[in-house]
């Protein structure tokens, strides 16, 4: 499987406090998931839902569970593969590895790759004008 991500956002918070869900809570918003706009807290509660259930899951599935409209749940879930932390196989929605700290690994191989070809292209560009 290959994948692809569109943009990874890493916003820079103060340490949160020593409690599963403001860890929880602190995570997500550093990697901009979730904005203000998302009043009643849909994108963390499917966020939550697909770290805690260790099963791939279906978007009628969460949508079922959460009592969110599926059309919602897409909604999310498109931004949550677009950040390169959840993938879906089969039409089945997942985190993209085993667990947290290894699915930012992955996202941290991914953000080094795109760094080094803009580095690159930045470097030909200096070359071209001579700086």
């Amino acid at each position: 499987m290959i994948t692809r991500f569109k943009k990874i956002t890493i916003i820079k918070l103060r340490t949160p406090e020593k409690s599963i869900n403001k860890e929880i809570q602190w995570f997500s918003q550093s990697l901009g998931l979730f904005t203000q706009r998302d009043k009643d807290k849909s994108c963390f509660r499917i966020f939550l839902e697909i770290i805690k259930t260790k099963k791939p899951q279906s978007s009628d599935e969460l949508a079922y569970k959460l009592n969110l409209s599926r059309a919602t749940v897409i909604h999310h879930l498109t931004k949550l593969i677009a950040s390169g932390i959840v993938v879906v196989n089969d039409n089945k929605y997942s985190l993209r590895a085993k667990n947290l700290e290894s699915t930012l690994k992955k996202m941290k191989a991914d953000f080094l790759s795109a760094y080094e070809e803009v580095e690159e292209v930045a470097k030909e560009i200096d070359k071209k004008i001579g700086l």
